[in-house]
């Protein structure tokens, strides 16, 4: 995806982080780029092992003993989004916050066709589909601050949840995008943004006990 990871494809824009390595880290590196070249090129089902080590130039053999399927290929892309240093946005209002995520969202979704690739894909793989939920847990983990911080301001009520509150937020755009395939509509990701931010005011994400 974007900058080489989902990070900014699915969930911001921040550039993946390059951790220090050997041939190990350069071989990953060059062989999930290659998956997201091919994934683009050929789509889900031309994906291969064979194919990638072809375009990454690394023996194939290699490639079976690390990743060995497509599965395996995909997962470690989705993965290795994980590795950014990616914070929400402090606008200093969540109305602010929500509306800068949502344009950090759409402009990801919109502007690499690897990210609709790689979401489609894991829906024929269940290691990118675990894959993927991990990374989805993991963002939303990260934007639990944009409430915490509208708590802290008296935006919202106490137990407000944060994870509801962005998923309100940030469906929308995900539906006008992959969904319906309507391109980005800066309007609908403020008026989501605005109409989610007036309902967390009134508390209608507040939860109890339970998860959330």
């Amino acid at each position: 995806m974007t900058a080489g990871g989902a990070a900014s494809a699915i969930g911001g824009t921040a550039a993946v982080v390059r951790r220090p390595g050997g041939r190990s880290a350069r071989i990953r590196a060059q062989v999930l780029e290659a998956v997201r070249e091919l994934l683009v090129e050929q789509g889900f089902d031309a994906l291969s092992v064979d194919a990638v080590a072809e375009r990454a130039a690394v023996h194939r053999t290699t490639v079976y003993r690390r990743w060995r399927d497509v599965g395996g290929l995909l997962a470690d892309v989705l993965d290795a989004a994980g590795d950014d240093g990616w914070q929400p946005p402090d606008t200093g209002t969540l109305e602010g916050d929500l509306t800068a995520v949502n344009g950090e969202v759409e402009v990801g979704l919109t502007g690499e066709p690897v990210t609709a690739a790689l979401i489609a894909a894991s829906f024929r793989s269940t290691q990118a589909a675990e894959a993927l939920r991990r990374f989805w847990d993991e963002r939303y983990e990260r934007c639990a601050v944009v409430v915490e911080r509208a708590l802290a301001r008296g935006e919202v009520p106490e137990g407000t949840c944060a994870r509801r509150v962005v998923v309100a937020a940030t469906a929308p755009v995900y539906q006008q995008v992959l969904l319906l395939r309507g391109g980005a509509d800066p309007t609908l990701a403020r008026q989501a943004a605005a109409g989610v931010a007036l309902a967390a005011s009134q508390g209608l994400f507040v939860v109890g006990e339970g998860p959330g």
